[in-house]
């Protein structure tokens, strides 16, 4: 069957009322940026609370298909057949040859669901339903009809511009349009979790801007490319994604010399927060993103993310805080973030992790401890944030 139109259906975008709108505009936007990486021409509109895909020339239907289930807002795909008004008679004709198309084995139960916005047409939905079901009976002896839970349920929709009729739904991301919710900060690693934490906010129509902390010589070229790497995998998702790289390897360095090793890890990731949030400042953020997950290390504990937090003014969004490691794996196999996520090259936070890390650090110390650093760190933060490497990672 030679689909040459997609019917787009949202769910949340239905409740926003008079804001309704935007959200749809901003849908059929991302939906538009998608079809982009489809070869083929397309036309995207609105349509009486519709929104169709129209392919105008040839394309290949999987990459289709696989494009709109990467657009946030989308919850089923529908691949539909658009009919003219040409009179019942007609209608039923091309009822019984779409089924016959689409399910060509002719042995299934079916229900008929019939819609019409147009109230003028000469049959009402439930003479719809009966009659359009009887044709499809006396044409495929084998089709039986369940109207509780067919294997088939054939959607004909009466508009003012035309007769849509379709029986797949596909799914798609669900959540809401990209750009709809406000920007966040998310701190990238090439760990597991961090894509998959901004994966989930981006969901909820954030616009994800992301920061990584690289350290070379101790961190390698190939460990910045996994991460940009992933951006670009999440981007599918979230739209082109701007990735700051901070050099991080003289204030590690500093802050490896001067301060108790125990306290490594705590002293360093506040520095990062501090860092992140200066640049989301500037990016006109309203909130960082990180994938932590409440013990899953000694950084996690709810001790050490008190610690961090004190360091921000901006909320800091954490998606997947009471996810264990499976819950976390289980999305990043779903967004196809996994297999890069597991490549065995070392972020900055692992070269210089301690053997005995604090798991309960008090602020207090912690404080005490930054203090060794004051002399310099300043101007050491000032020329991370001002000599950051900007990559723009696009799927």
């Amino acid at each position: 069957m030679k689909y040459h139109a997609f019917l787009i259906k949202y769910a949340e975008i239905g409740i926003k009322g008079k804001n309704r709108y935007l959200f749809e505009d901003a849908l059929v936007k991302h939906i538009r940026l998608a079809m982009e990486r489809v070869e083929g021409e397309f036309e995207v509109k609105k349509e009486s609370g519709r929104i169709y895909v129209q392919a105008l020339s040839d394309y290949d239907y999987d990459e289709a298909v696989d494009a709109l289930k990467h657009v946030f807002g989308i919850v089923w795909i529908c691949p539909v057949v658009q009919l003219k008004d040409e009179g019942y008679d007609k209608l039923a004709e091309q009822v019984v040859e779409y089924m016959g198309n689409v399910y060509p084995q002719g042995d299934y139960t079916f229900k008929v669901h019939s819609r019409r916005a147009r109230k003028n047409y000469p049959k009402d939905s439930q003479q719809l339903n009966a009659d359009l079901g009887e044709a499809i009976l006396n044409a495929y002896e084998n089709a039986r009809v369940d109207v509780h839970n067919p294997q088939v349920l054939l959607s004909v929709e009466v508009r003012d511009t035309c007769i849509n009729v379709y029986s797949v739904s596909i799914p798609g991301a669900g959540g809401m349009p990209v750009g709809t919710a406000g920007k966040a900060m998310l701190l990238l690693s090439g760990g597991i979790d961090s894509p998959v934490a901004g994966y989930m906010i981006a969901k909820r129509g954030v616009t994800i801007e992301a920061v990584y902390f690289h350290a070379p010589p101790y961190t390698s070229e190939r460990a910045k490319q996994k991460v940009v790497d992933l951006a670009k995998l999440v981007s599918k998702y979230a739209t082109p994604i701007k990735l700051h790289v901070i050099n991080f390897t003289d204030i590690q360095l500093y802050i490896y010399d001067a301060c108790p090793h125990d306290e490594l890890t705590i002293i360093m990731r506040r520095y990062m927060m501090r860092i992140a949030e200066r640049i989301a400042i500037k990016d006109g953020c309203h909130g960082l993103i990180t994938g932590e997950s409440i013990g899953q290390v000694a950084s996690q504990t709810m001790q050490s993310l008190m610690s961090t937090n004190e360091v921000c003014t901006l909320p800091v969004y954490r998606p997947v805080i009471g996810f264990d490691k499976q819950e976390i794996v289980d999305v990043a196999e779903k967004i196809d973030t996994f297999e890069t996520s597991i490549q065995p090259y070392e972020d900055c936070c692992t070269i210089f992790v301690a053997k005995h890390p604090v798991t309960k650090p008090n602020v207090k110390v912690i404080r005490n401890s930054e203090k060794k650093l004051e002399e310099k760190i300043d101007a050491m933060v000032e020329e991370a944030v001002n000599s950051a490497e900007i990559i723009w990672c696009k799927a």
